[in-house]
């Protein structure tokens, strides 16, 4: 006879717990430099070892090193870090706001400024960003997108762009190539894929770029995303945010315990690229490199960007119920407005006074747009949209029937 071992179920289990500090080991991390930048034209199966390793280009010391080492002129990193603090001092206003119950609902990305803010000024005008809703760094990085008006979405007042159509955090600006953020998750991917196929088919110069967090690439959108970006040469960059935890549960529940999300792309003929998403220069010059790879007809990139959600998921959420309050402070790749900073102190392109004025400045600048939105209503004062916006924008011209449903409806 033969005899069988039974079988038992693997089930993931998170690293942190309350009460008992990450064990950060599992997050393989190369020295600053020491990876290598091949040309943007190279094969999918070539980038296989950047898949695995971690590119980044600042050191413990603020230097910046090796070949991913962007050439950015100074002003151009000020303005960088200026975004960072700009997003973390309105992530901060408005989850006081929040608590005060002047909106319903808010999503931080603190500890996550780089990703957005970075990737951003590697593109260009034109190309399109289809987020998820902790990239606001992308609209906070550009100098065309009001506060007021962001400030307004968020409070769905009368000023609200979207009319109180979208949850708070859900922009959508078409202008500032920021598609409408969807609720449901990965829905995003296979739209950005499209769209970038649909800019190749015109022959177009534009690119698409698809973020998504580590958790929803256990949907399945996520991977016929992926087989249609390999098969039709879109020029699209996908963005895998690996902030180590999908609302309250570790990555390792959507397979990140025993590989990078990186390989997954390289696994199906995807350029691969798994980034410090800590690192301003290093996102920088990965944003840039993928971008320029698309632009070229090369093909699509995959980039994990390694970083940490220092906050909880949302304001529905308290994360000291699944990991230790200090996990953040003990993240192997720091804060990347820090570091950021230290760079700039290091090269004397910046001073802690510098800083210390810039932070004053910007909080009076979004305090100032906190109190004009207001003036157009908030949730505590019930100043929304008129229930008739419902029935426009979905016709060009109205309906008998739901001309008829507004008159009934007395609006």
């Amino acid at each position: 006879m033969t005899s069988h071992t039974a079988l038992k179920l693997h089930v993931p289990e998170p690293t942190g717990r309350p009460g008992h500090k990450t064990d950060f080991s599992y997050l393989s991390v190369s020295p600053a430099g020491s990876i290598r930048r091949p040309p943007p034209d190279t094969p999918a199966a070539d980038t296989a070892d950047l898949a695995t390793s971690l590119v980044r280009v600042l050191d413990d010391d603020g230097q910046a090193l090796g070949p991913w080492a962007p050439a950015m002129h100074p002003e151009r990193l000020r303005r960088g870090l200026r975004a960072m603090m700009k997003t973390r001092v309105f992530d901060s206003r408005m989850l006081l706001a929040q608590r005060q119950k002047k909106l319903s609902f808010y999503m931080q990305c603190l500890g996550e400024e780089a990703v957005a803010v970075a990737h951003s000024m590697a593109l260009q005008d034109g190309d399109m960003c289809f987020p998820t809703y902790r990239q606001q760094g992308l609209l906070l990085a550009r100098d065309d997108v009001s506060l007021v008006e962001m400030i307004c979405q968020l409070m769905s007042n009368t000023r609200d762009p979207i009319k109180g159509r979208q949850l708070p955090v859900m922009y959508s600006y078409k202008r500032a190539g920021f598609f409408s953020i969807s609720g449901n998750l990965a829905t995003q991917v296979p739209q950005a894929v499209g769209w970038a196929m649909a800019s190749a088919i015109k022959g177009d110069t534009k690119i698409a770029s698809a973020w998504i967090g580590d958790g929803s690439t256990a949907e399945s959108d996520f991977h016929t995303s992926l087989t249609f970006a390999h098969v039709y040469r879109a020029p699209v960059i996908i963005n895998v945010v690996n902030n180590q935890w999908a609302i309250s549960t570790f990555q390792s529940i959507a397979g990140g315990e025993g590989t990078t999300f990186a390989q997954r792309g390289v696994g199906v003929g995807i350029a691969s690229l798994r980034v410090d998403g800590n690192d301003f220069l290093a996102v920088y010059a990965a944003s840039q490199w993928a971008a320029e790879r698309a632009r070229g007809n090369h093909g699509p990139t995959l980039i994990e960007w390694e970083t940490y959600r220092a906050g909880p998921h949302s304001t529905s959420d308290d994360p000291s119920k699944y990991r230790p309050a200090d996990d953040w402070k003990r993240f192997p790749l720091g804060d990347p407005i820090e570091r950021l900073k230290k760079h700039l102190i290091v090269t004397g392109e910046w001073s802690e006074a510098q800083h210390e004025a810039a932070q004053k400045e910007l909080e009076a600048e979004v305090i100032a747009a906190q109190k004009e939105a207001e003036r157009h209503g908030s949730l505590l004062d019930g100043r929304v949209p008129s229930a008739a916006t419902m029935f426009d924008d979905v016709y060009k011209d109205m309906p008998e029937h739901l001309r008829r449903q507004r008159q009934q409806l007395g609006v």
